[in-house]
């Protein structure tokens, strides 16, 4: 059976899992299970939270050959950390035939196994967000005390071993020239001419653009205000320009600029390969339209009929979000958490040993078997030459025996084994969650939702954990359309009284 591996490095924690470890123990497990490696992908120094990872899309690229039925990673946040992308490229991969199996986390097929792999998903991106907020936390209050943040350099300014901006000799009268210039009547494209005539760079080392201008001219840091995103603190920097210069040039900016486009702002459909329709069972895809007085919708519509091959009703996305999030919510009672809890605790005591973790034990017993053979030997020794000889042997076992020991305490160190109380608090965490933050829905989605499908009068739920789907009737989902040519406006879908499942996980 041919497979192919993928390993992946995040430059931003140096203690992560190098890439020869990672392709080490993936050898390893598709020797054991008789699998033929055919290729590597390998992104280095990439994060898992894009799909910007240039080896990862030509991997699922490929897989439309069909030359390969697995993909095989370390471990499962080496594929994605990011819930969507995870859905979104495993369901690519199935299209093609295509499963990602962990080589260290021994997920079974089964409901359980299913289970176990939404919720290592589920907190993967959880902590994965949590971190980020820390990060977030921590550049907040860099600038709260008017510290370089780290990608907030700016021409004219460097920044000394404090953190601190100070005004930079060599480019500050740079940014004096360009505003002299354009206060004088000059415009963008003649500065941005006369600079790289003269040579001069931005603070990328790059020629001037008519956007690095403009962003030069707007920039308050010049006359000593501290910005950081929502962040302006008069006087946390030095100042290169004077307020008067500065005014001068915001009015001539105000008088020649143009209203720019209204920049499109990316809806995240969160049902995305997990929504199907009822009926023909095609997937339920997000779009949006206009109506006549500007105001957006936004739908799933089954690609059945799109393709004129079904009938299905389109829905409006924030219902059918929304219901799902809230059974989702309705699923985390104090009785099913435990349970939860308990379950997946009890799979990683079950599959605590990794394969490699099994085999250093293996060498370990061996190890210690010899050496307690060699003992009895030597007490039962009269020839000195054998008994030094043993010694000799039994030395080397015992060196050998420290290698092996730090070998499986360095394994388990790397080897993920959630307690109960862990999940317990992950799981009581989204209990407690709002339901307005978008990494929340997503969160509780990934760890939850297996599949939906979507009638007209009925919505059918498959649960991550096996059980049998779970259909909720009695709501009217009825057919919305946009009919722009009365200008009839587009009304909402609701749903009123209805019980949802209270233990069905």
């Amino acid at each position: 059976m041919n497979v192919v591996i993928y390993a992946r490095y995040s430059s931003h924690n140096q203690q992560e899992t190098s890439i020869e470890g990672q392709l080490k123990v993936c050898h390893e497990f598709c020797e054991r299970n008789n699998y033929t490696v055919i290729h590597e992908y390998i992104d280095r120094a990439i994060s898992g939270r894009t799909d910007n990872r240039p080896d990862f899309l030509q991997m699922i690229q490929d897989s439309a050959n069909r030359n390969f039925e697995f993909v095989i990673v370390y471990q499962l946040d080496r594929f994605s950390r990011n819930r969507y992308d995870s859905a979104h490229y495993k369901n690519r991969l199935k299209k093609n035939g295509v499963r990602v199996l962990s080589a260290r986390e021994n997920i079974n097929e089964d409901a359980s196994g299913i289970l176990m792999e939404s919720v290592l998903e589920g907190m993967a991106e959880y902590y994965s967000a949590e971190l980020s907020q820390k990060v977030k936390r921590g550049m907040e209050i860099n600038a709260s005390k008017c510290l370089c943040t780290g990608g907030n350099r700016t021409l004219g300014f460097y920044i000394d071993k404090d953190k601190k901006f100070q005004i930079d000799p060599n480019t500050s009268p740079i940014i004096k020239l360009i505003f002299e210039m354009y206060a004088d009547g000059k415009s963008i494209v003649e500065i941005t001419d006369y600079l790289n005539a003269q040579g001069y760079k931005t603070i990328q080392n790059k020629p001037f653009g008519k956007n690095s201008i403009r962003n030069i001219l707007g920039n308050k840091r010049y006359i000593g205000t501290y910005t950081y995103k929502d962040t302006e603190i008069a006087g946390g920097i030095p100042r290169i320009i004077s307020d008067e210069l500065f005014n001068k040039v915001q009015e001539v900016l105000k008088k020649n600029k143009k209203a720019p486009a209204r920049a499109r702002a990316k809806e995240e459909y969160l049902l995305t390969t997990k929504l199907f329709c009822g009926y023909c069972k095609e997937m339920m895809t997000g779009f949006s339209g206009t109506g006549k007085l500007g105001k957006v919708y936004r739908y799933y519509e089954c690609k059945g009929t799109k393709k004129h091959t079904c009938k299905k009703k389109r829905v409006k996305k924030e219902y059918i979000e929304n219901v799902v999030i809230e059974v989702c919510r309705g699923l985390l009672t104090k009785e099913n958490i435990n349970r939860i809890s308990k379950e997946i605790s009890k799979l990683f005591e079950n599959n605590q040993d990794t394969f490699n973790l099994k085999r250093l034990k293996k060498q370990l017993s061996e190890n210690e078997r010899k050496h307690r053979n060699l003992i009895n030997a030597v007490s039962e020794c009269d020839i000195e030459s054998l008994r030094k000889t043993f010694y000799s042997e039994i030395l080397e076992l015992e060196s050998q025996k420290e290698k092996i020991e730090e070998e499986i305490r360095e394994e388990e160190k790397l080897h993920i084994v959630l307690t109960e109380p862990e999940i317990k608090f992950f799981l009581t965490s989204l209990k407690n969650g709002s339901a307005d933050d978008i990494k929340y829905r997503k969160v509780l989605i990934t760890t939850f939702i297996n599949a939906i499908y979507l009638y007209d009068d009925k919505i059918t739920l498959i649960f991550n954990s096996g059980d049998k789907p779970v259909t909720i009737n009695n709501i009217l989902l009825s057919e919305i359309e946009a009919n722009e040519s009365n200008n009839t406006d587009i009304e909402g879908l609701f749903i009123d009284n209805v019980a949802l499942p209270k233990e069905t996980v």
